[in-house]
């Protein structure tokens, strides 16, 4: 490259045809770079205080070199700027405060010059380089790309993708698989940054996307959209699972993915080092989904626990190991599929676990509700598990229950609502004696079990509420649970009970507050903020004015 800048015109153009056809770069970022070249070389020869510009003829090679100079009436520098009179020696209707142009002779380079600008031409091609390989790729997350193992670093695998490199970091490489230099290696792309040493493409086969692009190119039924994989889970190396459905009744989503003898589901397996794949039926009921996703397990029942955002699946005895896995992994597998948390019982346990629910609420109503034995049990049985939904729920259903009239009925709910404001004046009481202020009391939402919670978490007054975030308030992991209440004229809900830990995600997160309920309690704890404004700028005006007054009697 040292020898472009003092190459006659063909070899110019012909280095700058090479280097563009090499790099796959356009051929005028090649000449922009020779002529940023060639301008800076002959600033260190005629000064770097000049104004030069080149220009080279990417059609004839011819190249021109001029320096810049202003047209003043006083020259004070010599380097930018001319008197009128030398100015019209070169352009004859220079006028005061023109720009023209002084051309300059050819410049010879030595060595040190030449070296300069190849290093401005190599950095300026580079430059072009990555941009180029980043426009390419950009746009590409999420294909599946061939490539060769270039090298491997630190467990890295660097894959030579032609135009580009990419990398597989080990967390996404497929476990024991040997890699080998040289050797052709098909991967997703999953990100593609930009970076100071060019573009950083991030590559994976341990993606449930790779699988499923895989069965996209065996599987000309998923490629065309007949076949719809709905949800897949790896355990990359050992086991997966893809969930699939047919928008076509007359083909069957699981054959067609198996093909004939298996040879469509090998050929993905062999892809991923001989993991094991179960294709299930994808369905719209939930339970009918997990029962598929637990397979090869039997499964006796699915228990949805919308409250708690749990799946009880009951399984016989001789199944559990089956439904489990080794090291957990059938249900761990199943749970991602599903997008579900999957607990495992076996009928034993349910049924301990029932007898256990059943006591604890049967114990809850005879205390309660002063009742004995039988009356509460009934209640359970009728799917009642809190006061709330006794108290709140309509008259009819209740009075509805064999055995019960409109008496008792009304007698259960009067005995409901006075357990509740028994609970709510013990919290009460409890919120006074941390010196949690009255005036969160009547924030809207706002329980006296909520307010006890405040106070434990150091937060007293309407200024440590209004300070918060909503997510530093609640839990926005997932939506307040729907209660069992039927009386529109009956008040909201209350939700005492705590929610799983896990549940969690603010200071009232186990209180199930929905994000709305949470923006309205931190905007009425605000509400103050703006009427001590208002206040304050009406005083302000008085002030102002009794001022004004003052200077005017002066």
């Amino acid at each position: 490259m040292a020898s472009a800048i003092s190459a006659n015109k063909a070899e110019l153009l012909a280095i700058a045809n090479a280097v563009a056809s090499e790099k796959m770069i356009d051929k005028s970022i090649v000449i922009e770079a020779m002529e940023e070249a060639i301008q800076k070389s002959a600033r260190n020869r005629y000064g770097a205080e000049n104004d030069i510009r080149a220009k080279l003829d990417p059609q004839t090679g011819d190249l021109r070199l001029w320096r810049v100079v202003e047209v003043v009436e006083e020259v004070e520098d010599y380097f930018k700027q001319v008197d009128l009179k030398a100015a019209q020696k070169l352009e004859a209707d220079a006028r005061i405060g023109d720009f023209i142009v002084d051309p300059l002779p050819p410049v010879d380079l030595g060595r040190i010059d030449a070296q300069s600008a190849k290093q401005v031409i190599f950095q300026k091609v580079r430059d072009a380089e990555r941009e180029r390989q980043f426009n390419e790729f950009q746009d590409r997350a999420g294909e599946v790309i061939t490539g060769v193992i270039k090298s491997v670093e630190f467990g890295h695998v660097i894959v030579n993708l032609g135009r580009a490199e990419g990398v597989i970091r080990r967390d996404q490489q497929i476990p024991r698989e040997a890699a080998r230099v040289g050797e052709r290696v098909r991967a997703l792309i999953t990100k593609v940054e930009r970076n100071n040493r060019g573009p950083q493409i991030f590559l994976s086969r341990a993606h449930p996307d790779f699988m499923k692009k895989l069965f996209a190119q065996e599987v000309p039924e998923i490629y065309d959209g007949i076949i719809e994989i709905k949800a897949a889970a790896r355990d990359p190396g050992s086991r997966a699972k893809i969930g699939v459905i047919s928008h076509d009744s007359s083909i069957d989503p699981v054959g067609a993915c198996v093909g004939m003898k298996g040879s469509r589901v090998q050929a993905v397996v062999q892809e991923l080092q001989g993991e094991k794949i179960d294709i299930i039926p994808w369905s719209e009921d939930g339970a009918t989904f997990i029962v598929n996703a637990l397979q090869p397990a039997t499964v006796s029942r699915v228990v949805l626990d919308e409250e708690d955002g749990r799946i009880e699946v009951v399984v016989p005895d001789d199944q559990l190991s089956l439904a489990i896995g080794r090291r957990g992994q059938n249900v761990r597998l199943a749970s991602q599929l599903t997008g579900n948390q999957i607990d495992i019982m076996t009928e034993e346990e349910a049924s301990e676990k029932r007898q256990k629910e059943f006591a604890e609420r049967s114990k809850m109503f005879e205390e309660e509700l002063d009742v004995d034995e039988t009356l509460s049990q009934l209640l359970v049985a009728e799917g009642f598990a809190e006061l709330e939904e006794v108290a709140y729920v309509e008259l009819e259903e209740l009075a509805s229950i064999e055995g019960f009239d409109e008496e008792l009925a009304e007698e259960l709910q009067s005995r409901a609502q006075e357990a509740l404001d028994r609970q709510e004046a013990a919290h009460r009481e409890v919120r006074q004696e941390l010196g949690v202020d009255d005036a969160l009391a009547e924030l809207p939402h706002m329980t006296e079990a909520m307010l006890v919670t405040l106070g434990k978490a150091g937060l007293k007054t309407l200024d440590d509420v209004a300070d918060l975030a909503t997510d530093e308030l609640i839990a926005k992991k997932r939506e307040a649970p729907r209660r069992r209440n039927n009386n529109p004229d009956g008040p909201p809900m209350r939700r005492d009970r705590p929610m799983r830990e896990q549940d969690k995600g603010g200071v009232l997160g186990e209180y199930g507050l929905t994000e709305e309920q949470g923006n309205e309690i931190i905007m009425a704890a605000r509400a103050h903020w703006f009427e001590d404004e208002d206040e304050a700028a009406p005083a302000a005006s008085a002030d102002t004015q009794e001022a004004a007054d003052a200077d005017s009697t002066q």
